[in-house]
């Protein structure tokens, strides 16, 4: 493969196809097409359980449930939204893109609904707690479909952006580091609107923030919806981008077909247990610092905010890491990187570790679920490859094994933790939960990597 200048040859056997190398304005407008689903992501993960308890005062039980609707309809969503979006229909809505269509759709969507969310119930206040439920229930599921649809039209126009699979490594890295900077961004906004502009202090979180948090929701809503509009204007569907690559968008696999297919199943355990490594330590490492480290208020936000800038420093570099030793490789290199941190976690403690050695295992996180995610979004794109015509449904199927499994597995991990005196049960859930995740993921690679060599 020829990679000088401005293009490049790539022969696929039966034919040779010149194809343009992305623009980086274009790479970077498509970058910004998910900032929208990145704040809201980080405010629901984060904040929802503190808004429903502290704010709404709903039980504990109630608070969960309410995640647990959302993380249901998002499963639910993903397939179904993928099916759809790789129709080809021809309505005039669909002449506008098939994935940009739903890309649309889902903004409107979430527009119209997250508000509503992080505010009490509109002239309701005062009902059951059931009837609160069901009325936020209804936003949350619009919610959740909403951001089912941005998630899968997005992901699902990296194949056919572009067939080259450095290309597309690149546009993931450049994907993860606008998730990474909006997690940033949404954790800063809080920060100043609930500590430094409120004049509160941490554990005083009560029904009189609920205008503060209305401001945070808003602030992150324009800021998303800005880039949502710049992408909708620089990025181009139909493979305008590909140069002459007939393939693209063309091909397509029966349905039948892709459930018989064993790689299918291969790289969505490879999805599930990167997400479930990804996004249990962001929710439950605040909870280890707060109860097993007894450490201040200011680590717990130092401690995150560290995570994330090793994310975004290591997504710079995580295109040439591939390009370099191979995806399935890279992958290995940052679940061991992730598995360390999780080791460190389960036998360090002392003054020395939480005043050292945990900014380091911080950094470690941020860069091992780093590399494992952008990998395993790299490895979904090249089990595409040129049949982009099944590209969504296919991430809507990661998708679907990434929020229920993670769902369960918070339910699970609260109902276990039944003993508050037990100081240690967080720092053994992040040790053998995470940890196990981080080792599940990496042989399912090397499972990958068998079948490859036995073709």
């Amino acid at each position: 493969m020829d990679t000088s200048g401005s293009g490049a040859v790539m022969d696929s056997g039966e034919y040779t196809e010149v194809y343009r190398r992305l623009p980086l304005k274009l790479q970077l407008a498509y970058g910004m097409g998910h900032v929208l689903n990145d704040v809201c992501a980080s405010m629901w993960f984060t904040y929802l359980l503190v808004f429903f308890h502290l704010v709404l005062e709903f039980s504990n039980w109630e608070a969960g449930f309410m995640l647990l609707v959302g993380q249901v309809a998002d499963a639910l969503s993903t397939p179904f939204v993928g099916f759809h979006s790789d129709q080809s229909d021809n309505i005039w809505l669909c002449r506008y893109g098939r994935r940009k269509t739903w890309h649309l759709l889902g903004s409107i969507c979430v527009i119209s609904s997250f508000p509503f969310i992080f505010s009490p119930c509109l002239n309701c206040s005062g009902s059951h707690s059931w009837a609160q439920m069901i009325y936020f229930s209804v936003f949350i599921i619009i919610f959740q479909f909403g951001w089912a649809s941005i998630q899968i039209s997005h992901l699902s126009l990296i194949p056919e952006l572009t067939p080259n699979e450095h290309d597309r490594t690149k546009l993931t890295a450049i994907r993860y580091g606008f998730t990474v900077l909006s997690n940033v961004l949404v954790y800063i906004i809080t920060w100043y609107v609930l500590h430094l502009n409120g004049g509160t202090n941490e554990g005083q979180i009560g029904p009189a923030d609920a205008s503060k948090f209305q401001t945070v929701v808003w602030t992150g809503l324009s800021i998303g919806v800005f880039c949502t509009i710049i992408f909708h204007i620089f990025v181009k569907e139909q493979n305008d981008y590909g140069g002459d690559n007939v393939h693209a968008g063309q091909l397509r696999t029966s349905i039948s077909e892709i459930f018989k297919n064993l790689q299918i199943y291969q790289v969505a355990v490879t999805y599930m247990a990167t997400r479930l490594f990804v996004n249990l330590s962001q929710v439950f490492i605040p909870l280890y610092l707060h109860e097993t480290l007894n450490m201040v208020a200011s680590a717990l936000a130092l401690i995150p905010l560290i995570m994330y800038i090793g994310s975004f420093v290591t997504s710079m570099c995580i295109e040439k890491l591939n390009r370099s030793f191979g995806r399935r490789f890279a992958y290995v290199i940052g679940s061991a990187l992730s598995l360390v941190a999780c080791c460190w976690i389960g036998v360090r403690s002392g003054p020395q570790y939480t005043d050292y050695e945990i900014y380091v295992v911080a950094v470690l996180f941020g860069a091992g679920g780093s590399i494992i995610l952008v990998t395993s979004l790299g490895i979904t794109a090249d089990l595409i490859g040129d049949k982009t015509g099944n590209g969504a449904f296919i991430y809507g199927i990661m998708s679907f094994t990434d929020k229920l499994a993670n769902g369960v597995a918070v339910i699970i991990i609260q109902d276990l933790h039944k003993n508050n005196s037990d100081v240690t049960y967080y720092r053994n859930t992040i040790t053998f939960v995470c940890g196990g995740s981080a080792i599940l993921g990496a042989l399912s690679v090397i499972s990958l990597i068998k079948r490859r060599q036995g073709r």
